[in-house]
This record gives C-alpha cells, structure tokens and sequence, in this order.
C-alpha cells in the first residue's frame, strides 16, 4: 500500500500536516489567526473642488461629469504621510491620467484631518486643512515645463507623474513619479531642492530625456507608484509597478535601493514577484530594517476585483522561486466590520466590508500598528461603489486583530475550479473569491499548450470558456480533433503558445445556467498553474492555514500522444514551490489510471483516483483493458487504488445513488470500504441549482433556481464523507461547519 494503511495511521499523519483531517481537526483548537478588522473610515466628496484655477478642461467625461471644473480637483490620494498629530499629507498623483489632459491640474500635498466614523460615531469626513504646491522657482528642472516663464515655476500633472511619498525628518519631502520615472526631493513648503533624479535601469516612453529611436524599458504609468524609505530616512526603496518591457518574467517588479545622503542609487536591488502579470504594485511601507509592506492590485473595481491585497517583505529572505519572501497580511476585498462602517455608501461597504476600487494605492502603518489605506479615485472616471457615481476619496484605517481561528472542520471544502457559481471558471477571480469563501482547496484542471507551459482550462477546447472566436487571427486554429475516443470541434490549447493564450480572455462555460457570471466575460486572463500555486501559497484558509491546491490532469493519455506529457512538468511546478512532500496542502487528481501510477514514482505529494458515475478510464479502453469505474470501487479495486494514492474522488451517484424519482437513495458501502484501505473519501460536484440538487433538494420549478445545497451535503457528510467538490465554496463551508 502506497501510504497509510488504516484510518488511525492516516488521522496520525494528516494531524500533524496542512491537510485537514476528518478524524482529529475537529477536537484540535485552531490557531491564532488575523482578522483585519475596519475600525473607523473617513470620505472627501468626489465632486470636492480645492482653492486654485480651473482644472479638467481636458478630462474624459465620465459618470455625469465633464470638465472644465472650476477648482483644482483632488482626484483621490496616492500616497499619505501620517503627521503624527492627528493630521495627513496626502498626495494626489498627476490628475487625469495623462500629460496630455492634465497641464491646467496642480500638483499639491494636501493637509487634511480625518473626522474619524468609529463604532462610537463621528462624521466620517475629510476635512482640507490647506496644502503645499510643488514649485521649481530655483530652475533644478532643465527641460520645457508648463508654467516655464512664470516666477513660481508651478509643477503640473503634464510635468510629473507623482505617485509616492515619504517623509524626512526635516520636514522635506522625496516623491517618487511616473514620467521619468524621476525621484523628487521638495522642502517643506513644496520647493523643489535638486534637479530630478532619474532612474538608472530605464526610462518611460513620457520621458523628456528618451532620445530619438531610443527604446524605453519602463512601461508608460509603470514607474514608481510606490516607494519606501528605511527608519532613519537614509535610504529609499522605489518599486517598478510593473515589469521591464524586456524581461521575459512579466510578473517581476524590482526594488531599487537609493541613498539620501549620496543622492545616488546604490546598485543593490530586489525581485517581487506578482500574482499575475498585469498586477501592479501600488505603495510600500518600510516597517523594520528591510521589511516593507506592499500593496499589490489588479485593475478591476466593483465586483470584478480580484487582487487587493497587502504583503508584508523581508527583502533579506527569498521565496521558492527566487524572489523575496512576500507574506499576507490583508486582503482588502474582505475586512470584518462588525460596527458597519459606512453601510449603505455603496457596495463593499457591509459586513465584511471591502476596498474594491480600481487605484488601491496607499497603505501606511501607523504607530499604534494599525493600518491606514486608502485609494486614487481617478476622478471622475472610478465608480466602484456605486454605480454611475465617482468615488469618493476615502480613508480607512484597520486593526490587524488576532483572535483564535475556528476550529477546523472535520470535512475539506474544496473549490471546483475555484467558486465557479459566482465567477467564470478557471480564472483567478474564481479562485480568489473561493479562498474568501473559506475553501481549504482550489481545484485547477490542467492541460497544455503547445510551449508545454500548464493552464488552468476545463477542457484542452477552449471555444466554451475563452473568446477566441472573436479573435480573427486564431480562425485558421480551430480544428476537429478526436479526444478520448470522442470528436470535437474548436480550439485547442495545444495548437497555442502560452503568448497567444494570453492575449484571451475568460468568459462563463453555463451562461444559461449562471447569466450573473457572464457580466464578468472578456475581463480575465488564463492562468497558469504556476499562478494558481503561488495565490494559493500566498493565501490563508478561513482556519488559518495554508490554503491548497487539487490539480486535475485532463487527458493525459492524449496528451501523452501529441507529444505534451503533463506529469514531468506537474511534478517541476510542485518541487518548484515547495509541495512535493507527503504532508503538502495539496492533491493530485486523474480520472485515468496510469498517469497516477506513473506520478506515486515521480512525486510524494498527495494522489487522488477520481470515479465517474459511469464509463471507464481512457487508459484502460486505449489500452484494451475492460475494467470500468465500477470495477475500480469494488474492494479488490480499492486495494489496488490504495498501492498508487491517498484517497479517491467520487461521483456523488456511486455513493449515493438516486431513486427513480431523483432523490438520494440508499448509500453504498464505498465510503467505509475507501476508508478500511486508509483511502480519504472526496465527493463531486456540489452545485446549489436545482438541475444538479437531489429531488428533495430542489426549491421551486426552476431548473436554475436556487435549492438546498447545505442540505445535499449534510446528508453526505453524515455517511462519512472526507471533502467536497463545490462551485459554491461559501455554502459547502457553512453546511460542514
């Protein structure tokens, strides 16, 4: 037998690993977890106008505002210096987005003072007590500015891209831009000290020094969007927000390190890695001698957000592939907000209570070890909280509260393909909304492309989950292939580069069962199993453990015929990240039989033999042998299924089937006989439509409508049941706990 032998050998080892265990986690008290928790929060009106000229007379019209306004608009903050009194300087970045609409828009630090909402009351406002305006009356700036000929020499959002901000003890402040990107070193009033500090590794296609035919490295609004200084000020830490146009790891932002006292990068820098290629690094914060925290977010808003999260650095440590170590610390799409802050503002704004804005882009860790943050509304183009209506600027400040963590169900809850009833399948939207939902697993299923790079697909056709027929330079791709024994037609990852694959975008597999799903088409990227491993290590369950990962290997035999064998290259991804070991957060999973045999020699990590209702592995009938499904559950079956894995996946109908009427009927004997063979029990697939549910299950007519899910798996759970399959992973939790 390939691991455990009897159900207390295998309760014995599970105990004492990440994996849950049906025998003993849920007698174990749970460990101390972090439940970031919102505790006061503060607002500036979108429509607010600050003292100065008309600005805007270029903006994008949007959400019912045009400009020219007349004030200076303070389109959100980028960056905030906590002032120790009560009181901020916060920074709105360049203005409108661009040099080209944002000549006539100051650039300023703002002194405010928030009139905290707390549990206690409060009126939840941000009061503008004045501001500084940057200037260069000194001439430090040799190229064309905006206000040249004037005496003040006012800077605009068409001269710099200013986006972080940190503090000297004399009062100056250094801000770190975009356009250059450039470091700026101002006085106290404003006053620029010293010629621009350009960067060393690149320039932006807006830089005014990019000579004729000359390349830029950086990406344009990919410069220092966030930047760090160390406690005694002597250095600062400016991050890329996105990749070297160059570097073929798009998922890498570097660290630069630049003395204050020298006025010179030092040469030293540091790899981040990000959790997907088009996120961005949005602040930092120095919090001891090389440690930051980060924030790191995508680009989406309202609903479709996927990565606001905050992460804490020990740039003295590397993680598995390298880069430096990244912890989390606060996912801001679910902060616990027990007194209902804000309720009614809009959406995120419940319990939990969320920061879903497009520009997440400032966190800053007061004295007390709270956590300020806050957003870029890029006004007036943002409408996260509402719809039709721009975003405030708001503030909000969170206690990293530890509390004693839930004890661990005894049942695993494992996200089918991430929470694919509330997000397009096999998309990191899909598994980031799982994790939130208190899934222990997510479940990529895994096929190929033709670089041999693994994805995150149902099917290796993707015609029904992309929208590659919308893209008329893939047509001549689509094909008709025969796939297990079936024909199909479409497009097929294989016939991709993992380049090509990129350029498509995610759209719902069931649009008649799931029409809410489909408001998120066009919008998400494939991942790669990579991606999935790395959100998943970088996250924590709802019982304060490392969440896992249940790859799927789909069609291996095929894959194996076309040259593309998944098992090598699987086994890579999980030594890679540290997961080939027996006690690993993760499971393995095949309906075939041999690929399983062929990974219990390649790798330790957890197998899982998944069990159809009915058919047969497609190893076997390409192989000629007639066992089916049915015969892998028989006693003989489970023995041998025990020499090569670790547990079983089944049809929920092999364990109990349904009557002619469509309820459950009489369970089967195959959870006891699993477990007599010291094999973990999994069932699939719980989904809350009425389709899917047991007659007794279903609420009203509707085939799609929404019936009993908690009740389906209470009633296999209580035949003794180890883990579930679930589109819905918030109901699966909720039923086991």
């Amino acid at each position: 037998m390939r691991r455990r032998a009897t159900l207390s050998i295998l309760a014995a080892a599970v105990a004492a690993s990440l994996l849950p265990s049906a025998a003993v986690a849920a007698d174990k008290p749970g460990p101390t977890i972090t439940v970031p928790t919102l505790e006061a929060r503060a607002t500036l009106s979108a429509d607010y106008l600050a003292a100065g000229p008309q600005s805007g007379a270029l903006v994008t019209p949007a959400n019912g505002r045009s400009g020219p306004f007349p004030g200076q608009v303070v389109p959100g903050f980028s960056g905030i210096v906590d002032a120790g009194d009560g009181t901020l300087w916060a920074m709105p970045d360049n203005g409108f987005g661009s040099k080209a609409n944002s000549a006539d828009f100051l650039l300023r630090i703002y002194h405010v003072k928030p009139r905290w909402e707390t549990a206690k009351g409060g009126a939840g406002e941000i009061k503008v007590k004045g501001f500084v305006s940057l200037r260069d009356p000194d001439h430090r700036i040799d190229f064309p500015i905006v206000h040249d000929d004037t005496k003040q020499r006012l800077l605009t959002g068409a001269d710099f891209d200013i986006e972080s901000i940190v503090r000297q003890k004399d009062g100056s402040f250094w801000i770190g831009e975009e356009f250059g990107p450039f470091l700026l070193h101002v006085d106290s009033t404003g006053k620029l000290l010293a010629a621009p500090v350009p960067f060393p590794l690149g320039k932006s296609p807006q830089n005014p020094y990019l000579g004729a035919g000359e390349t830029p490295r950086i990406k344009a609004s990919r410069g220092f969007e966030a930047m760090a200084a160390s406690k005694d000020g002597r250095y600062l830490y400016p991050i890329t927000e996105g990749a070297f146009v160059d570097d073929a790891l798009q998922r890498r932002r570097t660290i630069s390190e630049f003395d204050t006292r020298t006025h010179r990068y030092t040469g030293v820098t540091w790899a981040y890695q990000t959790d997907q290629d088009a996120n961005v690094v949005g602040d930092a914060f120095t919090t001891g001698r090389h440690q930051l925290l980060v924030i790191e977010r995508d680009d989406f808003q309202g609903e479709a957000s996927v990565i606001k999260r905050v992460y804490a650095l020990d740039l003295d440590k590397r993680d598995v592939d390298g880069f430096v170590r990244k912890t989390l610390v606060l996912d801001a799409l679910k902060i616990a907000n027990p007194a209902h802050l804000g309720a009614g503002d809009g959406y995120g704004t419940g319990d939990p209570f969320s920061l879903p804005v497009q520009s997440f882009e400032t966190v800053v860790q007061l004295a007390d070890g709270r956590l300020l943050i806050a957003n870029d509304n890029n006004y007036p183009g943002n409408a996260a909280r509402i719809a039709g209506k721009p975003d405030d600027t708001e503030i909000d400040i969170i206690d990293l509260r530890k509390v004693r963590a839930p004890k661990a169900s005894a049942t695993t809850v494992i996200g089918h393909r991430g929470a694919s009833g509330y997000r397009p399948e096999h998309t990191l939207a899909s598994y980031e909304t799982a994790i939130r939902q208190c899934a222990d697993f997510i479940e990529p299923d895994v096929v190929s492309t033709k670089d041999g790079v693994l994805v995150a697909r149902h099917e290796n056709e993707i015609g029904g989950t992309t929208n590659v027929a919308d893209h008329p330079e893939f047509a001549a791709l689509k094909a008709t292939k025969v796939i297990d024994g079936r024909s199909v037609t479409g497009w097929f990852t294989e016939d991709f580069t993992f380049a090509q694959l990129k350029t498509l975008r995610a759209k719902e597999r069931l649009p008649q069962v799931r029409p809410a799903n489909t408001a998120f088409d066009g919008l998400y990227e494939i991942p790669t199993l990579d991606e999935v491993i790395d959100l998943a290590r970088h996250s924590v369950s709802c019982d304060g453990k490392q969440v896992g990962v249940y790859p799927e290997t789909k069609h291996p035999t095929y894959f194996d015929s076309v040259g593309l064998s998944l098992e090598e290259p699987l086994v890579a991804q999980l030594k890679a990240n540290g997961l080939d070991k027996r006690n690993a957060p993760v499971f393995v999973q095949s309906f075939e039989t041999g690929n399983l045999r062929e990974l219990s020699r390649l790798t330790k990590a957890p197998l899982a033999q998944l069990v159809d209702c009915s058919g047969a592995p497609y190893d076997l009938v390409a192989a000629g042998d007639t066992r089916t499904y049915k015969d892998l559950v028989t006693d003989s079956g489970l023995a041998q299924i025990a020499r090569y894995a670790d547990g079983v996946g089944l049809c929920k109908d092999v364990m109990i089937p349904r009557t002619s009427s469509g309820n459950l009927g009489t369970p089967t004997t195959v959870v006891r006989d699993a477990h007599r063979v010291g094999l973990e029990v999994h069932g699939w697939t719980f989904r809350r439509e009425n389709q899917f549910l047991p007659a007794e299950y279903r609420i009203g007519t509707d085939p799609n409508g929404i019936g009993d899910l908690a009740g389906e798996i209470r009633a296999f759970v209580a035949i003794g049941l180890d883990g579930v399959f679930s589109d819905n992973p918030d109901v699966a939790s909720a039923a086991v706990s």
